[in-house]
């Protein structure tokens, strides 16, 4: 596991090749299996391929006001992978798990999924920005009142020139204390 962490990077460029939706399923039953406080499940995931990339890309400019080139360019930004992961945390009621720690359930299915995606061959990058929580972005979504979007996992097949090698290492001294 702790090379998987140390070796995964963000692959922003990838190739049309993506995992099928049954090739995710063990995947996310595996990324199910984070911390969750009172097993609410407070999250789901929704899979964008095809012309659902395009509507988000034409929410994408709604939401934003621009247009001609702008938006073009907009547009296209959710066509740079053949899949797109949304996803979504689903609050729950509940009286002792507040909404931070479904936020963080919801967070924690995303960054695991996004490691068992790169340990199984592709090329993942997390993606958000300003216009993820916007109204249409929601509306494409079809979020229900209790949801929020926190972000897509771009997927697909690694390109010969993928990211790879070491990554700039944090100085675990400096954020690990003790009282």
């Amino acid at each position: 596991m702790l090379d998987a962490v140390t070796r995964r990077r963000s692959q922003p460029k990838v190739t049309d090749a993506a995992p099928s939706h049954d090739e995710l399923l063990p995947l996310v039953e595996a990324a199910a299996a984070v911390a969750d406080h009172g097993s609410l499940r407070p999250w789901r995931l929704i899979e964008l391929r095809g012309e659902a990339r395009a509507r988000l890309g034409a929410a994408f400019v709604e939401a934003s006001g621009l247009d001609g080139e702008n938006g073009a360019k907009l547009a296209g930004k959710p066509l740079r992978a053949p899949l797109l992961i949304a996803i979504v945390v689903s609050h729950r009621p509940s009286f002792k798990v507040a909404e931070w720690e479904q936020d963080a359930a919801a967070s924690g299915v995303a960054h695991t999924l996004s490691l068992l995606l790169d340990e199984a061959g592709w090329g993942v990058m997390w993606r958000t920005g300003h216009l993820t929580r916007t109204e249409p972005v929601r509306a494409m979504h079809e979020l229900g009142d209790n949801e929020e979007l926190l972000g897509w996992l771009y997927v697909g097949g690694l390109h010969d020139d993928a990211k790879k090698g070491e990554k700039k290492t944090v100085s675990a001294r400096e954020f690990l204390t003790q009282l």
